[in-house]
């Protein structure tokens, strides 16, 4: 890639929405996993009854169920991270890609 075709693509407005969006996307679902996850550590630290309290009647405590949530949680936003990556940014940096 030549100097000017990396100027043509640095200066299209489709390109630095993309990067805004895309960082903004990025941060956002980023500070959410890291509320989830150090919530999740922080009732460890400072509240260990409540997740060490029995679902019912078996062996199980609210703990495993709150955990697996936070695993599933991250799954979930790395998919639609995946999902709109793989749709709206990729169509964007097509055109991007096609305009220079």
């Amino acid at each position: 890639m030549g100097d000017k075709q990396t100027q043509n693509i640095v200066s299209n407005p489709k390109y630095q929405y993309l990067r805004r969006t895309r960082l903004r996307f990025g941060w956002t679902l980023t500070v959410f996993m890291l509320l989830v996850y150090y919530a999740f550590i922080g009732v460890i630290a400072f509240d260990k009854e409540l997740f060490s309290a029995k679902l019912g009647e078996g062996v199980m405590t609210w703990g495993i169920p709150v955990g697996f949530g936070v695993i599933v949680f991250s799954v979930l936003i790395t998919g639609l991270y995946v999902c709109r990556a793989n749709g709206e940014f990729d169509r964007l940096t097509r055109e991007i890609v096609q305009e220079a």
